[in-house]
């Protein structure tokens, strides 16, 4: 149940960061950033989703482990997009808050395993 929940939820993540890159890009006329959450807000959901069908338990916390990384990797770039005024407040709250709920889950589904083994 726990792993339906954190693939849904870094699914919808993603979903929020392709919005967000969109903007960025149109609106903004922003590149560099956006392109690096881009890679780092959607690799989270993917990396998740390919430790589903991970070969051993080592390699489903390898894969865990590196959502996790790129997990707070997006933290820094949302918060460097706001310092930067290319997004308010509002929004980095809640991209943060998100994202913060996506490395709790990701630390405690890491935390679980290893106890297991």
């Amino acid at each position: 149940m726990a792993e339906s929940i954190l693939k849904t939820k870094s699914y919808q993540f993603a979903i929020l960061i392709v919005k967000l890159s969109q903007m960025l890009v149109s609106e903004k006329k922003e590149y560099i950033l956006s392109k690096q959450l881009l890679r780092s807000g959607t690799a989270v959901g993917a990396l998740i989703r390919e430790a589903e069908f991970a070969q051993s338990k080592k390699d489903f916390i390898n894969k865990m482990s590196i959502a996790l990384k790129e997990a707070n990797e997006s933290i820094y770039w949302i918060d460097l997009l706001k310092d930067t005024n290319y997004i308010l407040k509002e929004r980095h709250h809640s991209l943060v808050s998100d994202c913060k709920e996506l490395v709790a889950m990701l630390v405690s589904s890491i935390k679980t395993t290893k106890s297991r083994m």
